[in-house]
């Protein structure tokens, strides 16, 4: 993927990894479009980031991600990336005797239907472009899944699953498909200020990721090396010592 030149839609870009991402794109020299779900977290972002456009956009709601699908190309028609970063996550106690389904329902209504259902909404528009670039963030607890996390993990699954499969079907067009598996990043995503010990700080996430854009332009996996462990779990033989280590505290 060429990484300047380009006009890049990234949902959840007003926080975050997502944030992070349109800063690293931007300051390459591409027009950055972010959405998020909160005004004042926008304004935020684009009053330090001149030159940003950015829009409100909730991922639980399919007649939104419509309508905004439907007005970003027409206003953005040399929109060539999409980047799927938005996503929630919380833990939950799944042995309590009320158990919430919405927490659940969240997850994969925002993780999972929001980037199928935007994605497939700008796919014409794409597949319109002499070169173009979905690209999908995933998560290294989609290969080892955390319990006290058990919506989160299976929507990054689901998600990890879906993009090979798109990747599979777009195969011969003009649309790449490339996931990035990020391990624990500290970006407060669970409302904790300080970092934990397993956290990789965020810049240096970022830092890798561009890296690798930069260094095997062809990557269909952007995987940094402390998510490796979780992502080649299965092929190692090391899944069940890592889900028993990851999840030892429960």
């Amino acid at each position: 993927m060429n990484t300047s030149g380009n006009t890049i839609l990234i949902t959840g870009g007003n926080a975050g990894i997502g944030r992070a991402l349109a800063e690293k794109f931007s300051a390459k020299g591409n027009q950055l479009i972010i959405t998020g779900r909160s005004q004042d977290k926008l304004d935020e972002t684009l009053a330090a980031n001149p030159g940003m456009e950015g829009y409100v956009l909730d991922m639980r709601d399919a007649d939104a991600i419509n309508v905004f699908s439907d007005q970003i190309v027409k206003k953005h028609p040399d929109l060539n990336i999409l980047i799927n970063n938005a996503g929630v996550g919380r833990t939950e106690k799944l042995t309590e005797g009320s158990i919430n389904i919405s927490t659940a329902e969240t997850a994969m209504i925002t993780n999972v239907l929001g980037p199928i259902r935007l994605t497939l909404a700008v796919l014409p528009h794409l597949l319109s472009k002499t070169s173009a670039t979905v690209i999908n963030i995933g998560s290294g607890l989609a290969h080892v899944p955390l319990a006290a996390m058990p919506a989160y993990s299976a929507s990054k699954a689901a998600i990890h699953s879906w993009t090979q499969s798109l990747r599979f079907q777009l195969k011969d067009s003009s649309i790449n498909v490339i996931e990035i598996i990020p391990p624990a990043v500290h970006t407060g995503f669970l409302g904790l200020d300080e970092a934990a010990p397993h956290e990789m700080p965020l810049g240096n996430f970022i830092a890798e990721v561009m890296e690798i854009f930069a260094d095997i332009p062809d990557s269909f996996e952007i995987c940094v090396k402390n998510v490796l462990p979780l992502r080649n779990a299965e092929a190692t033989g090391n899944y069940e010592q890592l889900f028993r280590a990851m999840n030892s505290i429960l």
